[in-house]
């Protein structure tokens, strides 16, 4: 396959696929897909990330929960890149086993992304994920989601009174 005819997973992409967007959108490029099997993606880490201000000063670590939230970024692309409909559905977590954090992911790192698919139905998704570094497992964690409509965003009260 020449490089004209590879798919063109990039920034651009990944943004019209899922709704995150900076400070919390931790996923730069796909490197490889296997629709509704697996995803292979990754994030530059760098020091002018907004967390690495308070976590922590004078030695930046990014926080574990941070890794998990790309791998469920991940799953998110591979689960919604090929719905019709994705603009009016949301992925939100329904589950998160056997988490385990290996090593830290420091600015000049490259976390890798594997994700497979381990149950796939129409509104619940479970997948295994890793996040590495160099190779080095620094994260995993089995992730369960449900889909749900968007539909409008309900802020509580006082949202509601100035809706009035």
């Amino acid at each position: 396959m020449s490089e004209s005819t590879l798919p063109k997973w990039d920034i651009e992409w990944i943004l019209s696929v899922i709704p995150h967007r900076y400070p919390i959108l931790l996923v730069d490029r796909v490197l490889e897909m296997e629709p509704k099997k697996r995803i292979v993606a990754i994030k530059n880490v760098t020091i002018s990330e907004p967390v690495f201000l308070g976590h922590f000063p004078g030695r930046p670590v990014l926080p574990g929960v941070f890794l998990i939230e790309g791998m469920a970024q991940a799953g998110g692309l591979l689960l919604l890149h090929d719905m019709p409909n994705r603009d009016g559905k949301l992925l939100l977590f329904a589950g998160i086993e056997g988490a385990k954090f290996r090593r830290p992911v420091v600015p000049g790192d490259q976390v890798r992304y594997e994700v497979e698919v381990l149950r796939l139905r129409s509104t619940f998704c479970k997948v295994s994920g890793r996040a590495l570094v160099d190779g080095e497992l620094a994260a995993e964690a089995v992730l369960s989601t449900a889909m749900v409509d968007r539909g409008p965003v309900d802020r509580g009260p006082m949202d509601r009174e100035n809706q009035s």
